[in-house]
């Protein structure tokens, strides 16, 4: 039997790549901490029914994307594919509507999963940072939401971005255009692929997003949104634009650009990634409004806006970008033992310093003291603490600097104030 391998489309965040995952999780809570969202954890799976009812059953996620499985008691369940579905759910089982203080404004990340063709960046287990701001219809929580994630992405590093906005318009402007686009495919719809035939009469915006489809000559005369917004929708995208102005933040509109899931209307954006040799593929980042999601899950009237990102695209971003992150890892003190009475003290010293918040390690294969501070040097271990016979006896340690080479004598009980203020001399 050969060797059990990760499952397709899933992989291993190792050690050397752990500490930039965290440095973009420390950034993720930082921000919303400053923006004061709250961060909020739901299941890994939920009832199948969630998925259909709040992505919505015309959506490539909910047809052909969603891994769903029966459990033992006969019910559908399924691993979850986005996060504003599930949030939505607690928000209406747990009465978060019936807070004082509204919007409720939450943050998830967490691991997604859907089955699609694994390639750079989007894999079939991701993980998915993303802003759920619920209770406001006041078009400057739009213009919040959508700085706070330029905030993440430039918190990071990042410099080359672009925001990219369109009014979904409300339910009036909406249906308005429906109505439009199903007489504009109808006659020509045989020509057309099956999933853009069956969206047809059910959501025929969604057929502006199909990649099979792309370059279908009724694509580029097909109406545009923006010629049915009715006064109300235009005055609202006009406000957020204003928002946007009065932050300083650059955007780019596009009559074009369609969610791709149900339950959006009015502002939709996504953050695209203009970096060299980042792909086809360039969003890094999609959200908007929506505000009919909590009452289709049985809750009130509770207009939201919310945004989804994903970490693995926004890692890729800095890479193409050569922006180093999660480098400071670096070791305080290698405690080197010479014999096993020096090993118990080494334990015991180790064990103090890191009380002290001083990062320690040693050794634990009984190696020489040559092959010790080879081991320290690899670690890049600050100071090296040296423990044997004659330390033991004078109840000093040899404390060595290992840029400066500088030595000295340190009595056992000093250690972790000496080496703290070398640190804070050094930094």
């Amino acid at each position: 039997m050969g060797n059990i391998q990760a499952p397709r489309g899933t992989y291993d965040v190792l050690p050397q790549d752990s500490a930039k995952w965290q440095e973009i999780e420390q950034t993720i809570n930082r921000l919303c901490n400053l923006y004061q969202y709250k961060e909020i954890r739901t299941p890994v799976f939920e009832h199948t029914e969630l998925f259909q009812r709040g992505v919505g059953d015309t959506t490539d996620i909910v047809q052909k994307e969603m891994y769903t499985f029966q459990d033992r008691g006969d019910r559908s369940l399924t691993l979850r594919p986005e996060g504003t579905a599930s949030v939505v759910r607690s928000y209406v089982e747990n009465k978060l509507f019936g807070q004082p203080d509204q919007p409720v404004k939450l943050y998830y990340t967490g691991p997604m999963f859907r089955y699609e063709r694994p390639q750079a960046g989007r894999m079939r287990q991701f993980v998915q940072f993303g802003v759920e701001a619920i209770g406001s219809k006041d078009p400057a929580i739009d213009a919040e939401v959508i700085a706070l994630a330029m905030d993440v992405y430039k918190s990071s590093g990042l410099k080359s971005l672009r925001l990219v906005l369109n009014s979904l318009g409300d339910t009036e402007s909406r249906l308005a255009h429906k109505q439009a686009l199903i007489e504009h495919f109808a006659p020509s719809i045989k020509e057309f692929c099956g999933d853009c035939q069956n969206r047809l009469e059910k959501n025929p915006l969604r057929i502006l997003d199909c990649k099979v489809d792309r370059e279908h000559p009724l694509m580029a005369t097909a109406p545009s949104l923006a010629d049915y917004l009715n006064e109300e929708s235009s005055a609202y995208f006009a406000e957020v634009k204003g928002y946007l102005d009065e932050l300083g933040i650059r955007y780019v509109v596009d009559p074009n650009l369609v969610r791709g899931l149900d339950y959006y209307n009015h502002t939709a954006f996504e953050i695209m990634s203009e970096a060299e040799g980042f792909g086809a593929i360039t969003t890094l980042a999609g959200g908007g409004r929506y505000n009919g999601l909590v009452e289709d899950l049985g809750g009130p009237e509770s207009p939201g806006i919310g945004f989804a990102m994903s970490i693995e695209r926004l890692l890729l971003a800095l890479e193409m970008e050569k922006v180093e992150i999660g480098q400071d890892r670096s070791l305080d003190a290698y405690v080197i033992a010479m014999d096993a009475a020096s090993k118990k003290k080494a334990v015991a010293v180790v064990r103090d310093l890191r009380a002290s918040g001083i990062s320690a390690d040693m050794d634990f294969t009984d190696r020489k003291m040559k092959a010790q501070m080879k081991s320290a040097d690899r670690k890049q271990a600050r100071f090296v603490v040296v423990i044997g016979e004659s330390e033991l006896e004078s109840g000093k340690a040899a404390v060595k600097e290992m840029a400066t080479r500088d030595q000295q004598e340190v009595a056992f009980g000093e250690l972790a104030e000496n080496i703290q203020k070398k640190k804070s001399l050094g930094e």
